[in-house]
Protein backbone atom coordinates (compact mmCIF):
# COMPACT_ATOMS: atom_id res chain seq x y z
CA UNK A 1 0.00 0.00 0.00
CA UNK A 2 1.01 3.40 -0.96
CA UNK A 3 1.08 6.44 1.05
CA UNK A 4 1.76 9.80 0.64
CA UNK A 5 3.70 9.98 3.71
CA UNK A 6 7.51 9.49 3.85
CA UNK A 7 9.21 8.00 6.73
CA UNK A 8 12.68 7.12 6.33
CA UNK A 9 14.37 4.84 7.90
CA UNK A 10 17.73 6.48 7.81
CA UNK A 11 20.48 5.14 5.70
CA UNK A 12 22.31 1.87 5.66
CA UNK A 13 25.64 1.31 8.07
CA UNK A 14 28.66 2.07 5.40
CA UNK A 15 26.79 4.31 3.40
CA UNK A 16 28.32 7.50 2.77
CA UNK A 17 25.27 9.91 3.03
CA UNK A 18 25.00 13.50 4.14
CA UNK A 19 24.19 13.93 8.14
CA UNK A 20 20.99 15.19 7.55
CA UNK A 21 19.71 12.19 6.43
CA UNK A 22 20.49 10.01 9.25
CA UNK A 23 17.67 8.97 11.67
CA UNK A 24 17.51 9.50 15.23
CA UNK A 25 19.45 6.37 17.38
CA UNK A 26 21.97 6.10 14.52
CA UNK A 27 25.83 6.92 14.29
CA UNK A 28 28.27 7.90 11.72
CA UNK A 29 31.61 9.27 11.36
CA UNK A 30 32.51 12.68 9.79
CA UNK A 31 34.06 12.40 6.61
CA UNK A 32 34.22 15.75 5.23
CA UNK A 33 32.57 19.39 5.65
CA UNK A 34 31.63 21.24 2.61
CA UNK A 35 33.56 24.76 3.65
CA UNK A 36 32.82 26.62 1.00
CA UNK A 37 30.43 29.12 2.92
CA UNK A 38 30.83 30.93 6.51
CA UNK A 39 28.87 28.36 7.95
CA UNK A 40 30.90 25.39 6.87
CA UNK A 41 33.70 26.61 8.62
CA UNK A 42 31.55 27.26 11.73
CA UNK A 43 30.68 23.28 11.98
CA UNK A 44 34.19 22.47 11.86
CA UNK A 45 35.01 25.13 14.56
CA UNK A 46 31.71 23.14 16.58
CA UNK A 47 33.89 20.03 16.14
CA UNK A 48 32.89 18.34 13.09
CA UNK A 49 36.42 17.22 12.10
CA UNK A 50 37.23 14.18 9.84
CA UNK A 51 37.02 10.74 12.00
CA UNK A 52 34.60 12.70 14.57
CA UNK A 53 32.29 9.99 15.58
CA UNK A 54 28.68 11.25 16.13
CA UNK A 55 25.49 10.18 17.33
CA UNK A 56 21.65 11.28 16.28
CA UNK A 57 19.88 11.91 19.29
CA UNK A 58 16.46 13.39 18.35
CA UNK A 59 14.77 15.33 16.05
CA UNK A 60 11.65 17.61 16.15
CA UNK A 61 8.34 17.10 15.20
CA UNK A 62 8.85 18.88 11.86
CA UNK A 63 12.33 16.99 10.93
CA UNK A 64 13.97 20.07 12.15
CA UNK A 65 16.34 21.16 13.97
CA UNK A 66 18.37 17.77 14.86
CA UNK A 67 20.27 17.48 18.45
CA UNK A 68 23.32 15.43 17.56
CA UNK A 69 25.96 14.57 20.18
CA UNK A 70 29.86 14.41 19.63
CA UNK A 71 33.22 14.75 21.14
CA UNK A 72 30.60 15.02 24.91
CA UNK A 73 28.29 17.79 24.04
CA UNK A 74 25.11 17.85 22.47
CA UNK A 75 24.40 20.64 19.52
CA UNK A 76 21.31 21.35 17.62
CA UNK A 77 21.33 22.10 13.82
CA UNK A 78 18.87 22.64 11.32
CA UNK A 79 18.87 20.10 8.76
CA UNK A 80 20.29 22.67 5.84
CA UNK A 81 24.02 23.17 8.11
CA UNK A 82 23.64 19.15 8.68
CA UNK A 83 23.80 18.73 4.56
CA UNK A 84 26.90 20.13 4.79
CA UNK A 85 28.43 17.45 6.80
CA UNK A 86 29.18 14.49 4.96
CA UNK A 87 29.10 11.20 6.99
CA UNK A 88 30.16 7.27 7.02
CA UNK A 89 26.91 4.83 8.58
CA UNK A 90 28.00 2.81 11.55
CA UNK A 91 26.57 0.24 13.43
CA UNK A 92 24.79 0.90 16.29
CA UNK A 93 26.80 -1.14 17.78
CA UNK A 94 30.44 -0.07 16.85
CA UNK A 95 32.55 1.60 19.38
CA UNK A 96 33.84 5.02 19.04
CA UNK A 97 37.47 4.70 17.60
Amino acid sequence: MKTKFNFTTGAQPGEDCALSDLAPGQSGQVLEVDTSVAAGRRLLDLGFLPSTTLHVLRRAPLRDPVVYELRGYRVCLRRADAARVRVRVQLADEDDA
